[in-house]
């Protein structure tokens, strides 16, 4: 059974058990309602207290269910609520430690409301493209108020029970437990004093208004469209709250559910609850179960203070591991120093950071000019220039003065982790961890596993990067890994681009019209261009067959590297960081094309999103099928956590299964026959002409 039942005296206790968050599943919600009907007919049971095991009274909806048949099988969660409402003896629910979604809407169907300190509870839908399916958009706006409930429902994020409790005439609590501890017997406490109170109380009978309704839901629909483009889950959510204000509680929750019901239909949603599953199917890595042994990581050290190590550093800073940063002079070990502390203080002068909590985070960092001190570290991570023969110097060194276990991690972004890993006598404790700049702000990590790499510091890393807050792929060795790998593609197809006619203005408008963060010369210029010319440089040795457009190179020859130089594929004034055409640019391209004897064609903005995202999705294709990568899904999760990929689109492997992998493939055809791109790059990878060929889609093969 996924819900107990006992009685303490006279008051029934059910308490919901359905590991890890007591999610809401149909045996879950069976169980409940079995329950509430045999304490129902017990006359010895006056009162109900309904809780949950272990770390959550309710996470809400089963994630294991989510849009399968099941979610809605009788007794669906709204039939669960009504069967609480409709109780004739009165249930107190008492909330602790995670009140999520449907667990807070089942939670606000109780008659009475107790809560342990530090209870989390938010209405998270938003964060799936949905609004609350049942009654959360009508309820929690009588217990909390207009204002608090629309605030809560339109961001999604977790609030504590404490700040909520004192929110002026808040309802949501009858009562704070003393602590979670006390929280059961207060809750046995607050039943037996209300067991023979009538009428029982319900959320529906209570009062909902604005005192300044158009107003204030003009004002608030204006602030939600500026901040949630292309989502239309958040100004549903506007329009339910004022749907509440203004209709009876029956009419609400109709309207509620229709609007619940058609967001469950949009690309949107699909997407946002794609990329649900996926960040959690990213965790699970097939040979290496859960319950793997992992390391202590109680030290981390911190090999170079540039811009990418010192932004590592501050991961697990923030999450209070001590870090001693390494490098060769003192100069530079100064520079690293000063750039944490501007960018601690930045975040301080916000508001995003306590002072006191700016301090004790600066207390955890060390630095030295020796790797001598490095030498009891549980983890020591490389930032140094990438190139092979400095990562041959470092590990080796590495290797000499580290205690046996330490984990050796390479924040490398092309080279090979496993030529890496063989200048140490123990390639089991090598791995790659790269992080995506800035480093303290990019969610993305890619864990990198060598062929040597040890199960048990591969689950120790992974486990690490929910502590420092990031989301972990795995990837497998080859040159550039998941993200890079596939990025490479896109910018050759930004270089055909520009000899057969666009502009870099033209490509970068057209990519984030389709909702890239940023075009790719725009990225570049960020960047800077002579990274990838070094890339390309290299290229031209390993593979001399492999075509790229000379435009890139001819730019770089002018010394125009990007934002750093003031000049790039734009024009940036001294000050500025926002790009301005460049008609040096324009002339050099002209030059370019005419050396080339291209004749220009106009080019639409839909063929320039279909070669760079197609170009995605092909190579994407290809690392499946050898095995760099896991699942589609986790390709997904690299693209919109670390290269800007439009979050409502799902990453580029939903879409192309959106768009149809058949419609995609007769698209790569057309490619195909251009004469001025890569016709033998446009031949579909293996699996992608397999999947096209059995009516299959990358996520669901």
């Amino acid at each position: 059974m996924t819900a107990r039942y006992e009685t303490q005296g006279p008051v029934a206790v059910i308490t919901l058990d359905n590991p890890p968050v007591n999610g809401l599943g149909h045996a879950t919600r069976l169980a409940l309602t079995q329950g509430l009907d045999r304490a129902n007919a017990d006359p010895a049971v006056r009162a109900i207290v309904l809780t949950g095991a272990g770390k959550a009274f309710s996470g809400g909806a089963d994630i294991r269910e989510f849009g399968k048949p099941a979610a809605l099988a009788e007794p669906n969660l709204l039939s669960v609520i009504l069967a609480c409402e409709h109780s004739a003896k009165p249930i107190v629910a008492a909330m602790h430690s995670v009140v999520m979604g449907g667990g807070l809407e089942l939670a606000m169907g109780c008659h009475y409301r107790i809560a342990a300190p530090g209870c989390a509870v938010a209405l998270p839908e938003v964060k799936l493209g949905l609004i609350p399916g049942a009654g959360g958009t009508q309820r929690l706006p009588r217990v909390l108020g207009v204002e608090a409930a629309l605030n809560m429902i339109v961001q999604g994020d977790p609030v504590k029970s404490e700040l909520l409790a004192q929110l002026p005439g808040q309802k949501l609590f009858d009562r704070i437990a003393d602590s979670a501890e006390s929280l059961l017997p207060q809750a046995l406490a607050l039943a037996l004093e209300v067991a023979d109170v009538r009428p029982l109380p319900l959320v529906r009978h209570l009062p909902c208004k604005h005192p300044s309704g158009d107003a204030y839901f003009q004002f608030a629909r204006n602030m939600v469209k500026a901040v949630a483009r292309n989502l239309p889950a958040p100004i549903k959510c506007v329009d339910a709250v004022e749907i509440a204000t203004r209709s009876a509680f029956e009419e609400g929750m109709l309207r509620e559910r229709e609007m619940f019901i058609n967001l469950m239909w949009t690309p949107q949603s699909r997407a946002l609850r794609h990329l649900f599953a996926a960040e959690r199917a990213a965790s699970k890595i097939a040979d290496v179960p859960d319950d793997t042994p992992k390391r202590t990581i109680a030290q981390v050290a911190m090999i170079g203070a540039g811009t990418m190590g010192g932004g590592i550093a501050m991961n697990f800073l923030n999450a209070g591991i001590p870090v001693k940063l390494l490098e060769m002079k003192q100069e530079a070990l100064e520079r690293g120093l000063a750039t944490i502390r501007k960018n601690y203080e930045a975040q301080v002068k916000k508001g995003k950071l306590k002072p006191e909590k700016y301090q004790e985070r600066m207390a955890l960092l060390s630095t030295t000019l020796s790797y001598a001190d490095i030498a009891q570290a549980d983890l020591v991570i490389e930032a140094v220039f990438e190139e092979m023969g400095v990562k041959e110097k470092v590990f080796r060194e590495l290797d000499r003065v580290c205690k046996p276990g330490a984990i050796l991690a390479s924040n490398t972004s092309t080279l090979d982790l496993n030529a890496i890993a063989a200048y140490t006598g123990r390639p089991q404790d090598v791995i790659g961890m790269h992080f995506f700049s800035p480093a303290n702000v990019m969610k993305l990590l890619e864990v990198v596993r060598g062929q040597h790499t040890g199960k048990d510091v591969l689950a120790t890393v992974m486990a690490l990067s929910k502590k420092i807050k990031k989301t972990a792929v795995v990837s497998g060795v080859c040159d550039g890994f998941i993200g890079n790998r596939m990025i490479e593609q896109y910018a050759r197809q930004a270089g055909f681009l520009l000899d057969e006619g666009c502009t870099p203005a033209q490509v970068d408008k057209a990519i984030e019209a389709f909702g890239f963060a940023m075009g790719p010369f725009r990225m570049g210029d960020l960047a800077g261009n002579d990274i990838g010319w070094a890339i390309r440089k290299r290229r031209y040795q390993e593979q001399p067959d492999l075509r790229y457009s000379a435009s890139a190179d001819r730019l770089c020859e002018l010394g125009r590297f990007g934002q750093k130089t003031g000049a790039g594929w734009y024009d940036y004034p001294a000050g500025q960081r926002e790009p301005v055409v460049s008609a040096v640019v324009l002339e050099m391209l002209d030059k370019h094309r005419a050396a080339l004897g291209v004749k220009t064609r106009k080019i639409s903005n839909e063929e320039i999103v279909q070669r760079l995202v197609y170009s995605l999705v092909n190579e994407a294709a290809h690392l499946l099928e050898e095995g760099i990568a896991a699942r589609a899904s986790d390709i997904d999760m690299v693209y919109i956590t670390g290269y800007g990929f439009p979050l409502w689109r799902g990453g580029p492997m939903l879409y192309a299964d959106s768009v149809g992998l058949f419609n995609v493939v007769g698209a790569m055809k057309r490619f195909a026959l251009n004469p001025l791109d890569d016709a033998a790059f446009w031949q579909p990878a293996p699996l992608l002409a397999r999947l096209v060929a059995e009516g299959k889609t990358f996520n669901n093969t």
